[in-house]
Protein backbone atom coordinates (compact mmCIF):
# COMPACT_ATOMS: atom_id res chain seq x y z
CA UNK A 1 0.00 0.00 0.00
CA UNK A 2 1.34 3.26 -1.20
CA UNK A 3 1.88 5.76 1.45
CA UNK A 4 1.24 9.41 0.68
CA UNK A 5 4.19 11.43 2.96
CA UNK A 6 2.85 15.27 3.34
CA UNK A 7 6.03 17.56 3.52
CA UNK A 8 5.64 20.01 6.49
CA UNK A 9 6.59 23.61 5.37
CA UNK A 10 8.67 25.32 7.83
CA UNK A 11 7.33 27.47 10.63
CA UNK A 12 7.01 31.24 10.23
CA UNK A 13 8.56 31.17 13.94
CA UNK A 14 11.40 28.83 12.87
CA UNK A 15 12.00 30.37 9.52
CA UNK A 16 12.15 33.91 11.56
CA UNK A 17 14.01 32.93 14.13
CA UNK A 18 17.33 31.94 12.44
CA UNK A 19 18.15 35.47 11.44
CA UNK A 20 17.70 36.59 15.12
CA UNK A 21 19.80 33.73 16.78
CA UNK A 22 22.78 34.61 14.45
CA UNK A 23 21.73 38.29 14.92
CA UNK A 24 21.87 37.31 18.75
CA UNK A 25 25.31 35.60 18.54
CA UNK A 26 26.86 38.53 16.29
CA UNK A 27 26.12 40.55 19.32
CA UNK A 28 29.01 41.12 21.61
CA UNK A 29 27.90 40.09 24.91
CA UNK A 30 30.45 42.54 26.12
CA UNK A 31 28.12 45.49 24.86
CA UNK A 32 25.37 44.72 27.79
CA UNK A 33 28.29 46.15 29.84
CA UNK A 34 29.40 48.63 27.79
CA UNK A 35 27.67 51.56 30.24
CA UNK A 36 29.40 50.09 33.14
CA UNK A 37 33.12 49.84 31.72
CA UNK A 38 32.49 53.30 30.93
CA UNK A 39 31.88 54.35 34.28
CA UNK A 40 34.86 52.20 35.52
CA UNK A 41 36.97 54.05 32.96
CA UNK A 42 35.98 57.48 33.87
CA UNK A 43 35.54 56.40 37.90
CA UNK A 44 38.62 54.70 38.33
CA UNK A 45 41.01 54.38 35.44
CA UNK A 46 41.66 58.04 34.76
CA UNK A 47 42.56 58.36 39.00
CA UNK A 48 44.44 55.56 38.39
CA UNK A 49 46.14 56.91 35.27
CA UNK A 50 47.05 60.05 37.14
CA UNK A 51 48.39 58.26 40.64
CA UNK A 52 50.99 56.01 38.52
CA UNK A 53 52.15 59.09 36.45
CA UNK A 54 52.10 61.27 39.39
CA UNK A 55 54.03 58.93 41.67
CA UNK A 56 57.15 58.39 39.65
CA UNK A 57 57.30 61.81 38.75
CA UNK A 58 60.45 63.89 40.34
CA UNK A 59 60.14 68.02 40.57
CA UNK A 60 63.85 69.30 40.82
CA UNK A 61 63.05 72.02 43.19
CA UNK A 62 66.59 73.97 41.52
CA UNK A 63 64.77 74.28 38.21
CA UNK A 64 60.95 73.54 38.85
CA UNK A 65 60.88 71.07 36.24
CA UNK A 66 59.63 67.27 36.02
CA UNK A 67 60.60 64.02 35.22
CA UNK A 68 60.45 60.48 35.24
CA UNK A 69 62.36 58.43 38.27
CA UNK A 70 61.80 56.39 41.28
CA UNK A 71 62.61 58.81 43.84
CA UNK A 72 58.86 58.67 45.48
CA UNK A 73 58.24 54.97 45.29
CA UNK A 74 61.95 55.28 47.26
CA UNK A 75 60.99 57.67 50.20
CA UNK A 76 58.17 55.82 50.22
CA UNK A 77 59.75 52.67 51.54
CA UNK A 78 61.95 54.32 54.17
CA UNK A 79 61.94 55.46 57.21
CA UNK A 80 58.41 56.89 59.02
CA UNK A 81 56.39 56.17 56.00
CA UNK A 82 57.34 52.39 55.90
CA UNK A 83 56.59 52.29 59.45
CA UNK A 84 53.38 53.89 58.84
CA UNK A 85 52.99 51.27 55.93
CA UNK A 86 53.97 48.34 58.12
CA UNK A 87 51.70 49.60 61.06
CA UNK A 88 48.61 49.71 58.61
CA UNK A 89 49.26 45.97 57.31
CA UNK A 90 49.25 44.82 61.02
CA UNK A 91 46.00 46.72 62.05
CA UNK A 92 44.51 45.46 58.72
CA UNK A 93 45.37 42.03 59.50
CA UNK A 94 44.25 41.60 62.97
CA UNK A 95 40.93 43.44 62.87
CA UNK A 96 40.37 40.93 59.53
CA UNK A 97 41.46 37.72 61.54
CA UNK A 98 39.64 38.45 64.94
CA UNK A 99 36.65 40.13 62.64
CA UNK A 100 37.32 37.23 60.81
CA UNK A 101 36.66 34.21 63.10
CA UNK A 102 33.96 36.38 65.72
CA UNK A 103 31.54 37.25 62.85
CA UNK A 104 32.01 34.20 61.79
CA UNK A 105 31.14 32.67 64.87
CA UNK A 106 27.87 34.89 65.05
CA UNK A 107 26.64 34.37 62.29
CA UNK A 108 27.10 30.52 62.72
CA UNK A 109 24.57 31.01 66.02
CA UNK A 110 22.39 32.94 64.13
CA UNK A 111 21.90 30.34 61.35
CA UNK A 112 21.48 27.24 63.34
CA UNK A 113 19.05 29.27 66.24
CA UNK A 114 16.44 28.79 63.04
CA UNK A 115 14.52 31.86 64.47
CA UNK A 116 13.46 33.80 62.14
CA UNK A 117 12.81 36.94 63.94
CA UNK A 118 17.01 36.70 65.21
CA UNK A 119 18.03 36.15 61.81
CA UNK A 120 15.93 39.66 60.55
CA UNK A 121 16.74 41.71 64.03
CA UNK A 122 20.79 40.49 63.47
CA UNK A 123 21.19 41.25 59.99
CA UNK A 124 19.80 44.55 59.73
CA UNK A 125 21.59 45.39 62.86
CA UNK A 126 24.32 44.26 60.97
CA UNK A 127 23.99 46.18 58.13
CA UNK A 128 23.40 49.41 59.53
CA UNK A 129 26.98 48.96 61.91
CA UNK A 130 28.68 47.53 59.36
CA UNK A 131 28.37 51.06 57.73
CA UNK A 132 28.98 53.13 61.02
CA UNK A 133 31.90 54.76 60.47
CA UNK A 134 33.74 58.07 60.11
CA UNK A 135 34.00 60.69 62.83
CA UNK A 136 30.77 59.71 64.28
CA UNK A 137 32.13 56.23 65.17
CA UNK A 138 35.07 57.86 66.59
CA UNK A 139 33.21 60.18 68.92
CA UNK A 140 31.09 57.49 70.37
CA UNK A 141 33.68 55.08 71.24
CA UNK A 142 35.94 58.57 73.39
CA UNK A 143 32.72 59.59 74.77
CA UNK A 144 32.05 56.15 76.22
CA UNK A 145 36.10 54.49 76.38
CA UNK A 146 38.24 57.83 76.08
CA UNK A 147 40.46 59.40 78.80
CA UNK A 148 37.14 60.69 80.32
CA UNK A 149 34.26 58.83 78.79
CA UNK A 150 31.59 57.28 80.94
CA UNK A 151 32.86 53.30 81.19
CA UNK A 152 36.45 55.07 81.84
CA UNK A 153 35.39 56.92 84.40
CA UNK A 154 32.50 54.75 85.22
CA UNK A 155 34.43 51.45 85.82
CA UNK A 156 38.24 53.17 86.80
CA UNK A 157 39.67 51.86 83.77
CA UNK A 158 42.32 55.09 83.39
CA UNK A 159 43.64 53.40 87.00
CA UNK A 160 44.01 50.08 85.51
CA UNK A 161 46.16 51.38 82.17
CA UNK A 162 43.67 52.06 79.50
CA UNK A 163 43.87 53.93 76.61
CA UNK A 164 41.54 53.83 73.99
CA UNK A 165 43.79 55.96 71.52
CA UNK A 166 46.55 52.88 71.26
CA UNK A 167 47.12 50.47 68.63
CA UNK A 168 44.76 48.19 70.25
CA UNK A 169 41.95 50.79 71.35
CA UNK A 170 41.98 51.38 67.14
CA UNK A 171 41.81 47.80 66.75
CA UNK A 172 38.87 47.21 69.09
CA UNK A 173 37.46 50.13 67.54
CA UNK A 174 37.60 48.98 63.88
CA UNK A 175 36.20 45.64 65.18
CA UNK A 176 32.74 47.83 66.25
CA UNK A 177 32.13 47.54 62.07
CA UNK A 178 34.22 44.78 60.54
CA UNK A 179 32.27 41.83 62.81
CA UNK A 180 28.80 43.10 61.56
CA UNK A 181 30.47 42.88 57.67
CA UNK A 182 31.47 39.66 58.32
CA UNK A 183 28.20 38.40 59.41
CA UNK A 184 26.80 39.44 56.15
CA UNK A 185 29.22 37.86 54.25
CA UNK A 186 29.43 34.62 56.13
CA UNK A 187 25.71 34.13 56.61
CA UNK A 188 24.97 33.36 52.94
CA UNK A 189 28.12 30.75 52.91
CA UNK A 190 26.84 29.30 56.11
CA UNK A 191 23.02 28.85 54.27
CA UNK A 192 24.67 27.44 51.58
CA UNK A 193 25.81 23.82 53.56
CA UNK A 194 23.68 21.41 52.50
CA UNK A 195 22.00 19.80 55.57
CA UNK A 196 22.33 16.59 53.35
CA UNK A 197 26.07 16.38 54.18
CA UNK A 198 25.87 17.02 58.07
CA UNK A 199 23.32 13.87 57.74
CA UNK A 200 25.41 11.47 56.05
CA UNK A 201 28.68 12.42 57.93
CA UNK A 202 25.88 11.27 61.35
CA UNK A 203 25.07 8.17 59.31
CA UNK A 204 28.88 7.41 58.89
CA UNK A 205 29.32 7.65 62.37
CA UNK A 206 31.11 11.25 62.29
CA UNK A 207 31.08 13.59 65.27
CA UNK A 208 30.06 17.52 65.33
CA UNK A 209 33.94 17.94 65.38
CA UNK A 210 34.58 15.61 62.54
CA UNK A 211 32.01 16.99 60.70
CA UNK A 212 33.29 20.63 60.97
CA UNK A 213 36.78 19.61 60.48
CA UNK A 214 36.75 17.20 57.40
CA UNK A 215 33.68 19.20 55.80
CA UNK A 216 31.91 21.86 57.04
CA UNK A 217 35.78 24.21 57.52
CA UNK A 218 37.38 23.21 54.09
CA UNK A 219 34.20 24.31 52.24
CA UNK A 220 33.88 27.64 54.49
CA UNK A 221 37.65 28.52 53.86
CA UNK A 222 37.40 30.14 50.93
CA UNK A 223 34.46 31.94 51.57
CA UNK A 224 36.17 32.64 55.12
CA UNK A 225 39.74 34.42 53.86
CA UNK A 226 37.72 36.42 51.38
CA UNK A 227 35.67 37.84 54.25
CA UNK A 228 38.60 38.24 55.92
CA UNK A 229 40.25 39.84 52.35
CA UNK A 230 37.16 42.21 53.08
CA UNK A 231 38.18 43.31 56.52
CA UNK A 232 41.80 43.85 55.83
CA UNK A 233 41.01 46.02 53.00
CA UNK A 234 37.92 48.06 54.94
CA UNK A 235 41.09 48.43 57.28
CA UNK A 236 43.83 49.03 55.01
CA UNK A 237 42.01 52.39 53.49
CA UNK A 238 40.26 53.73 56.68
CA UNK A 239 41.08 57.23 57.44
CA UNK A 240 38.55 59.22 59.13
CA UNK A 241 38.20 57.22 62.52
CA UNK A 242 41.91 57.09 63.17
CA UNK A 243 42.02 60.79 62.47
CA UNK A 244 39.46 62.16 64.79
CA UNK A 245 40.62 59.44 67.48
CA UNK A 246 44.50 58.68 67.02
CA UNK A 247 46.21 61.54 64.86
CA UNK A 248 49.89 60.81 64.71
CA UNK A 249 49.76 58.73 68.08
CA UNK A 250 49.95 55.38 65.70
CA UNK A 251 51.37 55.59 62.48
CA UNK A 252 48.95 54.63 59.73
CA UNK A 253 49.81 55.03 55.77
CA UNK A 254 46.31 56.87 55.35
CA UNK A 255 47.39 59.95 58.07
CA UNK A 256 50.46 59.94 56.43
CA UNK A 257 48.93 60.56 52.67
CA UNK A 258 46.81 63.51 54.21
CA UNK A 259 50.03 65.16 55.75
CA UNK A 260 51.69 64.96 52.76
CA UNK A 261 48.86 65.99 50.66
CA UNK A 262 47.60 69.09 52.73
CA UNK A 263 51.44 69.89 53.49
CA UNK A 264 51.03 69.66 57.01
CA UNK A 265 55.22 68.10 57.66
CA UNK A 266 57.05 69.73 54.58
CA UNK A 267 55.64 71.08 51.69
CA UNK A 268 55.74 70.09 47.81
CA UNK A 269 55.59 66.23 48.64
CA UNK A 270 52.10 65.90 47.16
CA UNK A 271 53.68 63.13 44.47
CA UNK A 272 55.33 61.62 47.73
CA UNK A 273 51.80 61.40 48.49
CA UNK A 274 50.32 59.78 45.58
CA UNK A 275 53.16 57.34 45.73
CA UNK A 276 52.21 56.11 49.01
CA UNK A 277 48.76 55.92 47.33
CA UNK A 278 50.32 53.46 45.28
CA UNK A 279 52.01 51.24 47.30
CA UNK A 280 48.44 50.84 49.15
CA UNK A 281 46.98 49.64 45.66
CA UNK A 282 50.07 47.64 45.36
CA UNK A 283 49.10 46.02 48.57
CA UNK A 284 45.81 45.51 47.76
CA UNK A 285 46.28 43.94 44.49
CA UNK A 286 48.00 41.28 46.26
CA UNK A 287 45.52 40.49 48.62
CA UNK A 288 42.77 40.51 45.95
CA UNK A 289 45.15 37.91 43.69
CA UNK A 290 44.76 35.78 47.20
CA UNK A 291 41.19 36.70 47.16
CA UNK A 292 39.88 35.34 43.53
CA UNK A 293 41.17 32.28 43.36
CA UNK A 294 39.81 31.28 46.61
CA UNK A 295 36.07 32.52 45.81
CA UNK A 296 35.90 30.69 42.30
CA UNK A 297 36.77 27.78 44.38
CA UNK A 298 34.52 28.13 47.15
CA UNK A 299 31.45 29.09 44.45
CA UNK A 300 31.51 25.35 43.16
CA UNK A 301 30.48 23.65 46.32
CA UNK A 302 28.06 26.81 47.88
CA UNK A 303 26.08 27.92 44.82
Amino acid sequence: MATATTEIPSSPKHASGRPTQKAAKKAPAWLAALPLLVFLALAFGIPAIAVLVSAFSVKDPATGTSHLGLDNMTDSLQGAYRTALWSSVKLSAVVAVVGGVLGTILAQAVVASRSTMLREAVLTASGVLANFGGVPLAFAWIATLGNAGLLTTTLGLGDAGWSLYTFWGLVIVYLYFAIPLMVLVMTPALDGLRPQWQEAAASSGATGWQYWRHVGVPVLTPALIGGMVLLFGGAFAAYATAAAMVGATVPLVTLQIADALSGNVLVGHENLALALSLDMVIVAALVMAVYLPLRKRSSRWLD
